[in-house]
């Protein structure tokens, strides 16, 4: 997709999300399945099946990333799907843009060793690589608009309402 039809595609959206609030809402959805050991599958829309394992040393075969690389990897590329977003909304020409990520976990937690470590990231960092003709002040506005408007990073940064059931052997699934 070319810079001037993402911003087409963009517009419309604002366009039908100022006609109507309720185009504003969406809805996202995955389906994952444990199939042997800790190698798992997820499904997306109707794209093909993606592998997500465990290194080795995680007891896994390797077969893919795993979750947290996954939650990585979603930061990094949200990151660029949103510069080219907000570049191509301000006619701005990107060249590069790169994202490396990395995430510190303290394993006491993924192993519950001690209940006071938790077993999520305790830091998340990431390094943005741009390169653009554009001047430095317009590629600083995109930068902030980046970082204050992608929602993945939006996701890790605050709390966000987290439901669950459990349905055990077939019966009614409740609340966890």
């Amino acid at each position: 997709m070319s810079r001037e039809s993402l911003k087409k595609a963009l517009q419309a959206n604002i366009a039908a999300i100022q006609k109507d609030a309720g185009n504003a809402r969406a809805v996202f959805a995955a389906s994952t399945q444990l199939e042997r050991d800790v190698l798992c599958s997820a499904r997306v829309r109707d794209f093909p099946p993606l592998v997500v394992d465990e290194p080795p040393s995680l007891g896994g075969s390797d077969k893919g990333m795993n979750p947290v690389e996954m939650v990585l990897a979603a930061l990094g590329t949200c990151q660029e799907i949103m510069y080219a977003a907000f570049a191509a909304m301000l006619g701005v020409q990107l060249d590069e843009v790169k994202v490396e990520a990395r995430g510190n976990l303290d394993l006491r937690g993924l192993f519950a060793m001690d209940p006071a470590v938790r077993a999520g990231f305790t830091k998340v960092s990431f390094d943005v690589t741009l390169r653009s003709p554009a001047d430095e002040a317009t590629l600083g506005k995109i930068v902030e608009l980046v970082q204050a408007h992608c929602p993945v990073l939006d996701s890790l940064q605050r709390p966000v309402e987290v439901s669950a059931t459990v349905a055990i052997n077939g019966g009614a699934p409740r609340n966890l």
